[in-house]
């Protein structure tokens, strides 16, 4: 099977009966096997269960998969987000989670699952647990984080999709940092469940994918069936995201942003910017006006203070759940140093802050989400820089315990604000730097636009066509 195809075009080969599930998942795994032991992508094999798997009938029937192991519970293998507390208890999950289960009635075959680091924090995947994972563009890089296990699997030719999730970028960055398509949906678009508001509304879920079309139908089958008592409610979508691919957005007006938000003084690398501005001229040619232009609300200095308020207590809450759920009290000793310092920062800030944060994030939302009436997108760079050497970032055990924290500001600049505000936000790969690593231009729609981004993403990728490029590290074809 050749790995440079798409989950859709391994999914047609089932249908028509070219190929069996079984075939597909038997060439994942060869190619697990040999990759894995260079890029450190999938920490848990389940080769054994996914050959005895018979797929559901649904679009993506015997597609290999790989699940990230940070969120999204699958019944009966590990389960430890990347934290040392939970691997030496080899937790396991004693059920799927709710997309978990979506994604097996989608016909996915899990046959893996992916690196990430400590409770998904860094934008870098390399937790004391399991080691650093590797770009497969350059594999003294990082494919970023947290979602960076995934990213290399499916850059790489492991499998060609995979499960992400997305609380400050990290659906985003590693899309950037691997040469793939990365889109957070709209908050609550994709059911969290049985979680509740999950680290105050922040985080999301779906897949990294070689293809705008696999985001798409992905989207389309995990939005559906919500179970009840959901926490917040999504606008409704239109038609099937599967019909945007190819449908014509018509002329859009669009924001260019190259100047990190939130007043931190980071400086934007060359090759970040060229990416944006190199976007922002393709999208020109497609007929769009582009403009330097974005939201003043992005300028409040307070824009990152207030989003480290959520982001802290969600790590202390994280804490303290996996203390209850295993009975046994998690300790500095038993966790990173930034972690820790992290939890500490959440357990002192008061529930007082905590709701003035929810607050603050709130106006801000109504300030940006203004702009979106004179605009239908804005276009950044997705990360300030390109993708970081492993070792970059630290996990606080050289000194300053946050210090990891200060360093990955760059890398997620341009994506965390859109977590607070729950807006819809894609990477996608159309730079390469003279080293030869990707970098990702990010695009932004209003609340619920996800079928514009889809549009105009599909688009950028029949213009500007990236399915040929591979890295170096990549699967041979069988």
């Amino acid at each position: 099977m050749d790995p440079h195809l798409d989950a859709t075009a391994q999914a047609e080969l089932v249908r028509s009966g070219e190929v069996s599930p079984r075939e597909l998942v038997e060439g994942a795994i060869e190619r697990i096997e040999a990759l894995n032991p260079e890029l450190n992508a999938v920490i848990h094999p389940l080769f054994e269960t996914a050959l005895e798997t018979e797929p559901a009938d649904g679009p993506f029937r015997g597609v290999p998969f790989v699940v990230k192991d940070l969120v999204c519970a699958v019944k009966d293998t590990p389960h430890h987000e990347g934290m040392r507390f939970l691997k030496d208890q080899d937790f396991h999950a004693d059920a799927d989670s709710w997309l978990a289960s979506r994604f097996r009635e989608a016909g996915f075959v899990f046959v893996g699952k992916t690196n990430t680091p400590e409770m998904g924090i860094l934008p870098t995947t390399e937790p004391e647990a399991y080691g650093p994972s590797r770009n497969p563009w350059n594999t003294a890089h990082s494919p970023g984080g947290s979602s960076g296990g995934s990213g290399s699997a499916v850059a790489s030719g492991m499998v060609s999709i995979g499960h992400a999730n997305d609380g400050g970028g990290s659906i985003r960055i590693p899309a950037s940092c691997n040469g793939l398509v990365g889109l957070k949906a709209t908050r609550a678009r994709v059911s969290m469940a049985p979680l509740g508001d999950f680290v105050g509304g922040l985080a999301t879920e779906l897949v990294v994918s070689r293809s705008v079309r696999d985001t798409a139908a992905v989207l389309e089958f995990c939005s559906e069936g919500a179970p009840p008592g959901e926490p917040y409610f999504p606008p409704p979508k239109a038609r099937p995201y599967t019909d945007e691919v190819g449908a014509d957005p018509g002329k859009l007006r669009i924001g260019l942003m190259t100047t990190p938000p939130g007043a931190t003084g980071e400086d934007v690398h060359p090759d970040c910017a060229a990416a944006a501005r190199n976007a922002a001229r393709l999208l020109e040619g497609l007929g769009h006006h582009v403009e330097v232009a974005h939201p003043a609300a992005l300028e409040d200095p307070a824009y990152i203070p207030q989003f480290l308020v959520r982001w802290t207590a969600g790590v202390a809450a994280g804490l303290d759940f996996w203390s209850m759920r295993t009975g046994k009290q998690v300790t500095e000793d038993d966790v990173e140093p930034v972690t820790w310092a992290l939890a500490q920062q959440g357990w002192s800030n008061s529930a007082a802050q905590f709701v003035s944060a929810l607050g603050y994030g709130q106006i801000v939302a109504r300030g940006l989400l203004a702009w979106w009436q004179d605009y239908d997108l804005l276009l950044t760079p997705t990360m300030a820089l390109p993708p970081a050497e492993l070792g970059t970032l630290g996990n606080g055990r050289e000194g300053d315990p946050l210090a990891p924290i200060e360093r990955a500001v760059p890398y997620a600049v341009f994506t965390a604000g859109f977590n607070a505000t729950g807006q819809p936000a894609i990477s996608l790969p159309l730079h390469w730097s003279d080293a030869g690593l990707p970098i990702g231009v990010q695009l932004v729609g209003d609340l619920g636009r996800e079928d514009l981004l889809l549009q105009v993403a599909a688009q950028l990728e029949e213009a500007q066509p990236w399915a040929d490029r591979v890295p170096g590290t990549f699967a041979a074809t069988a």
